[in-house]
């Protein structure tokens, strides 16, 4: 269960994050589900990066607290730029 309960917080924090930026910035929205599975997917990737880039092992360190602002900004983060890729992919498509 020590195993499961970062990665928990990690998807969670990620959809919650996907969401968000999604209501924030209306041309990164990939509808809800769309937004909660870029956020969970982003959520996770994120919060492995943070032992991987200097600088933010920093968050790596403060534990389950740590785990959850590194998901939700992974999670956010992934969600704008598939929003974006997609309205790009969907604009040339119009041409």
């Amino acid at each position: 269960m020590e195993a499961i309960l970062p990665l928990l917080i990690q998807v969670v924090a990620g959809g919650i994050g996907g969401n968000g930026v999604a209501q924030a910035l209306k041309n990164a929205n990939l509808g809800t589900m769309g937004n909660t599975i870029a956020g969970a997917v982003g959520g996770l990737g994120g919060a492995a990066l943070t032992g991987a880039v200097p600088g933010l092992d920093a968050l790596a360190g403060m534990g389950l607290a740590g785990d959850g602002i590194a998901g939700l900004v992974g999670g956010g983060v992934l969600t704008a730029v598939a929003g974006v890729v997609k309205n790009m992919m969907s604009n040339n498509a119009d041409e």
